[in-house]
């Protein structure tokens, strides 16, 4: 998949490795969900990490990393070397929780510049290309899919510029009332990464994205779908939600003229 940027660029969609953060316990599921990793829960019978894969192949990306960790078997011996489903998967297995930025550190070796990172347990309907576009433009160092919501509290939110520049990360908790939330899907500079500390836990979204403010950081708001599948209710509300995207390649893009539009 190629698409031309100003200039006579090309973007090799397929050049993009995506890692994937899907090592957490998954604490607060454990009520209703035991026996298994929280990627791992079941979409009316389909693993949810299974439809974060089908969502990068329609995006041209067929190169995944899998941060495993906790019970990190069932996801492994579940989606092997991906053969099956036209992809490459490769496994990085934290041996102790590391945080999303220690994991991504430990998958150094293996992943893209820029690459494309996504948490595991929430369903996004991003789309590559305007995020690709977006950070070659602005030359970035780390392009955050944004989603509005209601009401923040729940969520790491952020501020943003006239010029869709992210000039602040916000804790949850700290506001509420509507605004735009980190929507835990990043395009970012490898060098970045190289940076870290390595077998440090740490976080990228509390100690590493605020530090990168006075760098070039943007945000890209994507108007389809999103949920996060981490506590219970949230849960039972994605086995409806989300049922009709099971099997499906979905195409939904951000609209013309949110933050970050570039065309």
């Amino acid at each position: 998949m190629m698409r031309k940027l100003e200039g006579n660029r090309d973007i090799p969609t397929g050049a993009v490795h995506a890692f994937v953060l899907c090592g957490g316990a998954g604490t607060r599921l454990r009520p209703v969900l035991a026996d298994r990793p929280k990627s791992m829960a079941l979409i009316s019978g389909t693993p949810f990490l299974q439809l974060l894969l089908d969502r990068l192949r329609s995006q041209g990306v067929d190169d995944v990393i899998l941060g495993t960790g906790y019970m990190a078997e069932k996801i492994e011996s579940y989606f092997g070397s991906g053969n099956k489903r036209a992809m490459r998967i490769r496994y990085s297995r934290e041996h102790e929780p590391l945080g999303t930025g220690g994991a991504l550190k430990l998958a150094e070796p293996l992943i893209s510049d820029p690459v494309l990172v996504l948490n595991g347990d929430s369903y996004v309907e991003w789309s590559l290309v305007p995020m690709l576009e977006l950070f070659r433009a602005k030359d970035a160092d780390l392009v955050v899919v944004l989603h509005a919501v209601a009401d923040v509290t729940r969520y790491a939110s952020v501020a943003l510029n006239q010029d869709g520049r992210i000039t602040e990360f916000i804790e949850k908790g700290i506001r509420a009332g509507p605004g735009l939330i980190n929507a835990g899907v990043y395009l970012l500079r490898k060098e970045v990464v190289r940076r870290l500390p390595a077998g440090t836990a740490i976080s990228l979204e509390r100690d590493i994205f605020p530090r990168l403010l006075d760098r070039r950081v943007y945000g890209l708001v994507c108007t389809g779908l999103f949920i996060d599948i981490g506590i219970p209710d949230d849960f039972k509300r994605a086995q409806t939600l989300l049922a009709s995207r099971i099997g499906t390649a979905c195409h939904a893009s951000s609209a013309p003229g949110t933050f970050g539009d570039t065309t």
